[in-house]
């Protein structure tokens, strides 16, 4: 089994364990691990115009997450609260305008977490 195919089963793991939070949830959520291997509620897809949480993660991530769904803007506070999750085991709430699917942007609190699974670390992100 390749990285890929790893994180993929990981990404999977995760969100059947989690499955409860992701439905319950009155907020929109992703779980980040790499640009490849996401997920996330349908809250989000919705918030940023998908049909599903299938659809979202279908959408091919040409250059990096943050190039295909945050705007401009907002692209370094949201890749810097990642790197302090990742690096630091640290917590952020910031300000994210992201890209929607129909071209339009929408802006939204993100509260980003970082959670471990089975010896890998996630960004976890609730939205608002």
């Amino acid at each position: 089994m390749d990285q890929h195919e790893h994180h993929g089963e990981l990404v999977k793991g995760f969100f059947e364990e989690q499955k409860q939070i992701f439905a319950a949830s009155s907020q929109a959520m992703y779980a980040f691990l790499d640009d490849d291997c996401r997920v996330c509620n349908a809250k989000f897809a919705t918030l940023l115009g998908y049909a599903s949480p299938d659809e979202w993660f279908n959408v091919h991530v040409q250059g990096s997450f943050p190039n295909a769904f945050v705007d401009t803007k907002s692209q370094l506070a949201l890749v810097t609260a990642y790197q302090n999750a990742m690096e630091h085991m640290v917590g952020s709430t910031i300000q994210v305008t992201w890209k929607k699917k129909s071209g339009g942007t929408v802006d939204t609190t993100v509260i980003l977490v970082p959670v471990a699974y089975q010896g890998h670390v996630f960004a976890l992100h609730f939205i608002s």
